[in-house]
């Protein structure tokens, strides 16, 4: 296959699903002008709680109640009795022992 193949074979791919996307969205607004029509495809669609593409584009809102909040309630903080005193303890670097930072490099490298 070559690079140019594999770019058209893309671009076509593109192409039929736009085409795809645009042809149901318009199929969606003619159901939702014809109603008889929406109820031969849908049975239940003279129902109140029919709920699909075609009623959401009729009734021309799409209104959804909200997320519920990702916060929960405030912890109560804990409360130690006593705070403890920390000690100072002496430890040794580890890069003393190695001397790596101790010599420059060479003068005549």
């Amino acid at each position: 296959m070559t690079p140019g193949f594999i770019r058209a074979n893309l671009r076509t791919r593109r192409t039929l699903a736009s085409l795809g996307v645009i042809t149901t969205f318009l199929f969606a607004v003619t159901l939702s002008a014809a109603a008889h029509t929406h109820e031969r495809i849908h049975p239940d669609a003279a129902k109140a709680n029919h709920e699909c593409v075609v009623t959401i584009l009729a009734s021309g809102s799409n209104h959804q109640a909200d997320a519920p909040p990702l916060v929960s309630a405030p912890l109560p903080a804990v409360r130690f009795p006593k705070i403890v005193a920390l000690t100072p303890a002496f430890a040794a670097s580890v890069f003393l022992g190695a001397c790596i930072f101790e010599h420059a490099p060479p003068a005549l490298a």
